[in-house]
């Protein structure tokens, strides 16, 4: 198997907004490694920081924004050989000129907020290409078409001189998806690309998503707050509260042998599909805390049925369960007392692990 080859490195990243109620502390500290081809989910509650986190990769930034510190190192091949760049130090001109589109494109949502009604798809589907790749109009037109085709549109040509109110919801976040795609990106962003879409849509697009990322070998972010989604897409999941990283690992880590309560909790709240009606479906008591407190000890301590002492007091180090694991609860301390993971949640795993072989482990 070859070496994993790191492409964005963050470390430390603690981002604040001010509010006028105070400062607003969204992502305090947070740590994630994305590597060359694999797809890194990060999922959580609303407000716990995820989409703050990748729009700093993006270079979006609002001007009631503070960057307290860290670094979000980025490494990409520029033409003349490999280059690192720290994202949060560059100037807006080369992010917009030399990265954005070109080696960092992200899939946003809602696909009218990256589309712009006043322009036909093909204009904006041209536009990246013909700055970003110096192709002629003639060539960008071509290509345009063979990415419509790639991101199952049919009818291409005709769509080319479409306006995005013309087509459908689904359509919409396809071509999205191929404007992203259209400049060869290293690292693609996806956040909560199906969430406005139906079920069936839904599936279509993460289908698509997952055969292109193994077609170019693209590197993606995938946010979204269905774990249901997170097991179909993803090699490594990031689970992140009150802007920070809680548990880290590789799908099968986070989903068959979670460590975190929090995690505990999130996987007992997803529905059951296999038809037991027996368990009420779970959820987790209480709210996230108000990120303008300064939080004292684990942010997740008033919600967590499995607090300890030092919950309150002091906040838990990343601990280390294997190679690829890890998980920031006091729960893994050596000196704490032994506590099991609901028995509701482990059954559960055990259905979701014979699931998992009988589908070959896919």
């Amino acid at each position: 198997m070859s070496e994993r080859k790191q492409i964005l490195k963050i470390r430390d990243l603690s981002v604040s907004f001010h509010t006028a109620n105070g400062l607003v502390r969204a992502v305090r500290g947070l740590n994630m490694d994305v590597y060359k081809g694999e797809t890194v989910a990060i999922v959580g509650e609303s407000g716990s920081g995820k989409s703050v986190t990748v729009k700093e990769v993006m270079g979006i930034h609002t001007p009631n924004e503070v960057i307290e510190g860290g670094s979000i190192a980025f490494t990409y091949d520029s033409g003349s050989g490999e280059k690192t760049v720290d994202l949060l130090t560059i100037s807006p001109h080369f992010m917009q000129n030399q990265l954005k589109g070109k080696h960092i494109a992200m899939v946003f949502q809602d696909p009218m907020t990256s589309l712009d009604p006043t322009m036909t798809i093909g204009k904006q589907l041209m536009e990246g290409m013909m700055l970003h790749l110096h192709l002629s109009r003639k060539e960008a037109a071509g290509r345009a078409v063979e990415l419509l085709q790639m991101v199952g549109i049919s009818d291409p040509e005709k769509r080319l001189k479409n306006y995005p109110h013309q087509l459908s919801g689904g359509m919409r976040q396809r071509v999205v998806i191929a404007i992203a795609l259209s400049c060869d990106p290293d690292l693609l962003i996806c956040d909560e690309p199906t969430t406005a879409l139906d079920v069936t849509i839904q599936a279509r697009i993460l289908q698509l998503i997952m055969d292109l990322q193994k077609k170019f070998n693209i590197s993606v972010i995938f946010i979204t707050h269905n774990l249901g989604v997170v097991a179909k897409v993803a090699d490594y999941v990031n689970v992140m509260y009150a802007g920070k990283i809680i548990e880290t690992g590789r799908t099968e880590d986070v989903f068959f042998d979670p460590r975190h309560p929090y995690t505990w909790g999130l996987l007992s709240s997803m529905p059951d599909l296999s038809g037991n009606k027996e368990d009420r479906l779970y959820t987790i008591q209480g709210n996230p805390p108000n990120l303008l407190n300064e939080i004292k000890g684990d942010a997740f301590a008033p919600r967590n049925p499995y607090a300890l002492e030092i919950d309150f007091e002091e906040e838990p180090p990343m601990f280390k369960i294997n190679s690829h694991h890890q998980a920031a609860t006091w729960l893994l301390d050596p000196r704490s007392p032994k506590v099991e993971m609901p028995d509701q949640l482990r059954r559960r795993i055990e259905i979701m692990k014979r699931e998992d072989a009988s589908n070959g482990g896919n």
